[in-house]
């Protein structure tokens, strides 16, 4: 996490890759998504994906997981240089979630996210509210998921 002080509109960061074996989408299937294109290679290649599909909710969840190892990395950094590190606040909501090409068994994406707006809130002036575009592109190259987060982020001061 950081500071609204340090963070611009169009910073970028890269956030990390996972590669989404068959057994990785089916173990996360079988708990969350136990549809059969998420959980049969058979049933995968039958339909409309071609081949066994990991869950758009599996997606969204290791995008998640690498935003918060990024926020951890950001801390662990901050630490290191004697500063305190940038906490920030909950997240007020995300919208346009889009699982825009199937990403099967194989594929490796990865994910990244770019600021698209920040603003100081205007009942919590010790706040400011960013907007992310948090997206995951395929080894091909091809966006594969998006998504515009809202985020509290906290200020270094407060005038």
């Amino acid at each position: 996490m950081r500071y609204y002080e340090d963070i611009a509109v169009g910073q970028r960061r890269e956030l990390g890759s996972f590669t989404f074996t068959a057994e990785a989408i089916k173990e996360f299937a079988r708990k969350f998504d136990p549809q059969p294109f998420h959980l049969d290679e058979e049933a995968g290649r039958r339909s409309l994906f071609g081949g066994l599909a990991a869950s758009g909710w599996h997606v969204s969840a290791v995008c998640m997981r690498l935003l918060v190892a990024d926020g951890q990395r950001e801390a662990a950094e901050a630490m290191a240089r004697g500063e305190l590190p940038a906490v920030g606040g909950p997240s007020p909501g995300f919208k346009d979630l889009r699982w825009i090409k199937p990403v099967l068994a194989g594929d490796t994406i990865r994910f990244a996210s770019e600021v698209e707006s920040i603003r100081i809130s205007e009942s919590r002036p010790q706040w400011a509210i960013l907007q992310g575009r948090n997206t995951g592109t395929n080894q091909r190259g091809e966006l594969v998921f998006s998504f515009l987060a809202s985020a509290f982020v906290p200020r270094r001061s407060v005038p």
